[in-house]
C-alpha cells in the first residue's frame, strides 16, 4: 500500500537519450512493460493478506511470527526505497529496473517453494529489495519513454489506473489464488517479471547516468536501525519488554537511526535531506503519513484474519469484502483532487483523517456473532473514504516547494514513510494482540477450570462431554481472537486521530499555493 508517488519531471520534460536506447521504441508496449511492473509491485503489498491464514497453516508460523510475511516486505521496500532511486539516478532508471524486477521474479519463484517461514521471510526480503530498484525507476522511465503530450498524459493516466487498482486486484486475485494454492500468490509473479525483465531493454528508453556517490552508510544504518526497533517489538509480542531480544534491539535500532539522522544531515549526496524535513508542513505530512500507514496495515491484517477464521470466510470470499475500501479510496481521492484547489488541505484531509479513525473505530465493536453488511461494510467504506481524502493533499503538500534537486527525494519520502510505518506499526499491534489474547485467553482457562469442578467425573468421560467441550474451546479460540483484535483496532483509531490532530494543527500551507507546483502528483492507492 503507498500513498502517492510526485513526478521528478515536469509535464514537458525532454525525453533523455542513450547511446543503447532503441531508435524507435514501441510506446504502447512500454507502457505495457511499465504498468505490468508497478502492479506487480504495489499489489504484492496485499496480495498476501488473505493467505496469510493457509501460509500459517501449511507452515506453521506462529500469530506473532506471521506478521513478518507483510512486515519483512514492507521494511525491505521501505528502507531501501531512497536508495533505490539514488542508484537508477546513477546508473540508469532501465538498468535498474530491470535488475529490480529481475530479483522481484526470483525472489517470488523461492517464496512460492519455500519449505518452511525462514525462506518464505527471506524471499519476501528480497521480494521487497527488488521492488525498491524498480519502484523509484519506473514511473521516470514514462517519462524517459513517451514523448511529452497527449501520450505521456495517456501513460501518466495507465500508470495511475494500475497503481490505484492494486489493491482491490491484489485482493481479489490473491483470494483465488490461494483457492487454488496459496504458493501461486508467490509464483505468479514469475513469468510476468520474466517476460517485463527481457522485454524493458527492448522498449524502455534508457535514461543518462549522472555522476554521484552512494550513501551506503546511510543506507545501512536505517535499515538496520528499522530491522531493530520492528525486531524488537515483535519480540515484544512473544516473550516480554523486559526480554534481553525485547530490549537491545529496541535500543540499538533507535541509537542507529538517530545516527542515521546525524550522517544525512552531514553527507553531501544523503539519501534523505534533513532540509526536505525542516519545512514544517512537509514534515508534518510525512509523519501524519508514517503513522495512518501503520494504522492501515493493521486493518489490512487483523479484519483479514478476522473475516476468514472468525466469519468464516472462503479467500475468494474475503477478497471481495475489501473491494468497497478501494471503491472508497478512488471517490474520496477524485472528489480531493477537485476540492484541494477550494479547501485548505489541512480542513480536507484533516477531515479524512478523523473519517478513517471513525471508520476503524467501528471495528472495536466486533464481536464473534457480526455481520459484514451491518458490522464490516460501512466501517470499510468509512475508512476508506477517510483515507482517499487524505492522500492527494497531503502528497501536494509534501512536494510543495520542494527544489528540483530535491523532489524525486521528497517524492519516494512519502512512500518510504508510508512503508516504515505499516512495518513498524504492525510490529507494535501485534504486541497488543499478544498481549490482549493472553489476557482473554487466561480469562477464559480459570471460567472453563470452575466450571469444570462443578462437573461430576462420570459426565467428564462420556464422549458428548467431550464433543461439548471440544465445541466451546474452539469457540473460545475464536473469542480470544476477536477480543485481542478489537484491542489492537482501538489503537489504530487513535492512530489515525493523532495523523488527522498533526495535520489539522501544524499544515499551514494554503490551497492557491498548491497550485503553484509544477510536479503532478499521481495517486497510489493501493
Amino acid at each position: 500500500m503507498s500513498t502517492a508517488a510526485v513526478s521528478t519531471h515536469g509535464p514537458d520534460a525532454p525525453v533523455e537519450s542513450s547511446t543503447d536506447n532503441p531508435a524507435k521504441p514501441n510506446l504502447s508496449l512500454a507502457l505495457f512493460v511499465i504498468a505490468c511492473a508497478q502492479l506487480m509491485i504495489v499489489l504484492d503489498g496485499t496480495v498476501v493478506n488473505i493467505a496469510l491464514p493457509h501460509i500459517q497453516t501449511d507452515l506453521h508460523f506462529s500469530q506473532s511470527g506471521l506478521q513478518w510475511v507483510v512486515t519483512s516486505y514492507a521494511l525491505a521496500l521501505g528502507s531501501l526505497l531512497l536508495l533505490g532511486g539514488r542508484l537508477g539516478d546513477i546508473f540508469g532508471r532501465r538498468r535498474m529496473f530491470t535488475v529490480g524486477i529481475a530479483v522481484f521474479a526470483l525472489a517470488s519463484l523461492l517464496g512460492g517453494i519455500a519449505p518452511n517461514p525462514t525462506l518464505l521471510l527471506a524471499a519476501r526480503v528480497l521480494q521487497g529489495a527488488g521492488a525498491a530498484l524498480a519502484q523509484p525507476a519506473a514511473l521516470a522511465l514514462v517519462n524517459t519513454t513517451i514523448p511529452p503530450g497527449k501520450e505521456r498524459n495517456r501513460a501518466m493516466g495507465v500508470y495511475a489506473a494500475m497503481s490505484g487498482a492494486g489493491a482491490a486486484i491484489g485482493l481479489i486475485l490473491g483470494g483465488v489464488l490461494t483457492e487454488i494454492d496459496w504458493r501461486w500468490t508467490m509464483l505468479i509473479n514469475v513469468p510476468i517479471g520474466i517476460a517485463v525483465a527481457v522485454l524493458a531493454p527492448r522498449v524502455l528508453v534508457e535514461s543518462d547516468g549522472h555522476e554521484g556517490t552512494l550513501d551506503i552508510i546511510g543506507a545501512v544504518t536505517a535499515t538496520a536501525g528499522l530491522f531493530g526497533i520492528v525486531y524488537g517489538l515483535s519480540n515484544a509480542a512473544s516473550h516480554s519488554w523486559g526480554d534481553t531480544w525485547t530490549l537491545v534491539p529496541l535500543i540499538v535500532g533507535t541509537l542507529l537511526v538517530i545516527a542515521f539522522a546525524a550522517i544525512e544531515s552531514r553527507t553531501e549526496h544523503a539519501l534523505l535531506p534533513m532540509r526536505i524535513l525542516a519545512d514544517r508542513t512537509r514534515g508534518t505530512a510525512i509523519l501524519a503519513m508514517l503513522i495512518m500507514g501503520a494504522a492501515m496495515f493493521a486493518m489490512f491484517f487483523f479484519l483479514g484474519l478476522y473475516i476468514q477464521q472468525v466469519l468464516g470466510y472462503s479467500p475468494v470470499k474475503s477478497g471481495f469484502a475489501f473491494l468497497p475500501f478501494s471503491l472508497g479510496i478512488v471517490i474520496a481521492a477524485g472528489l480531493s483532487q477537485n476540492l484541494v484547489t477550494r479547501i485548505k488541505p489541512r480542513y480536507l484531509s484533516g477531515f479524512g483523517g478523523l473519517l478513517a479513525a471513525a471508520g476503524m473505530w467501528s471495528f472495536t465493536q466486533l464481536d464473534t456473532h457480526s455481520s459484514y453488511a451491518t458490522h464490516l461494510l460501512p466501517g470499510i467504506f468509512v475508512m476508506a473514504l477517510g483515507m482517499g481524502f487524505v492522500f492527494i493533499p497531503m502528497t501536494l503538500a509534501a512536494s510543495h516547494g520542494v527544489e528540483a534537486k530535491d523532489s524525486g527525494a521528497a517524492a519516494s519520502a512519502l512512500n518510504t514513510a508510508q512503508q516504515i510505518g505499516g512495518s513498524i506499526g504492525l510490529a507494535a499491534l501485534t504486541t497488543v494482540y499478544s498481549h490482549y489474547a493472553t489476557q482473554r485467553a487466561d480469562e477464559l482457562k480459570a471460567a472453563a477450570a470452575a466450571a469444570m469442578a462443578k462437573v461430576p467425573t462420570s459426565v467428564q468421560g462420556t464422549a458428548e462431554f467431550k464433543s461439548k467441550m471440544q465445541a466451546q474451546q474452539a469457540a473460545g479460540a475464536l473469542d480470544v481472537q476477536t477480543f485481542a483484535s478489537t484491542h489492537g483496532f482501538w489503537v489504530a483509531s487513535g492512530m489515525l486521530l493523532v495523523g488527522a490532530l498533526l495535520i489539522l494543527i501544524f499544515i499551514t500551507i494554503r490551497s492557491d499555493e498548491l497550485q503553484t507546483d509544477g510536479a503532478a502528483p499521481t495517486a497510489h492507492v493501493g
